[in-house]
């Protein structure tokens, strides 16, 4: 998160990240659009679909992950769910296990994580928890990595820090 890196390349690391930790057959990164959640990264061959996948946030178990900002995890059958969204062209569409959590930053979905097994999966809590903590942590990145240079470049990084006031300790 410190390293002057764009969009892709911190999408590519969130996803490579998540597949090392969970062993799952798919990664998708969605990030939302205006009304919209639209897939931009991935571990599988979808470059066809990158940027071209779309879903409203009143549709699928992606869209419920982003509208509710709760982790959602269901170990068979994700298809058969009633919120579930078939595309078509993706494979996933026919994987047993889905996990999915919201990416925030400064309390805004920004986007939503999902990993997918293609057999049914029990999720582990570790699992559920480093998803979750991973949506938390890296909306920040995303949301500076989205910017224009220029733009992070007139920043006052130390100014934007301290703006709020010198850090205090709290009373034990």
């Amino acid at each position: 998160m410190v390293r002057d890196m764009g969009l892709q390349e911190v999408l590519q690391g969130i996803v490579s990240l998540v597949v090392e930790f969970t062993q799952c057959d798919s990664c998708l990164v969605y990030l939302c659009a205006n009304d919209d959640l639209v897939l931009c990264a991935s571990n599988t061959h979808h470059e066809a679909e990158i940027g071209r996948v779309r879903l409203k946030l009143n549709e699928g178990l992606t869209g419920w992950v982003a509208r509710e900002r709760r982790l959602l995890a269901i170990s068979r059958e994700a298809y058969r769910d009633p919120r579930f969204k078939y595309f078509g062209e993706l494979p996933e569409d026919t994987f047993e296990a889905f996990l999915s959590a919201p990416v925030i930053a400064r309390s805004k979905v920004v986007g939503v994580i999902n990993v997918q097994h293609r057999q049914a999966h029990q999720h582990t809590g570790g699992e559920m928890e480093v998803l979750t903590t991973l949506g938390e942590q890296v909306g920040c990145a995303i949301a500076l990595a989205r910017m224009s240079a220029s733009m992070v470049e007139s920043v006052n990084h130390a100014e934007l820090a301290l703006a709020s006031g010198p850090v205090r300790p709290r009373p034990v």
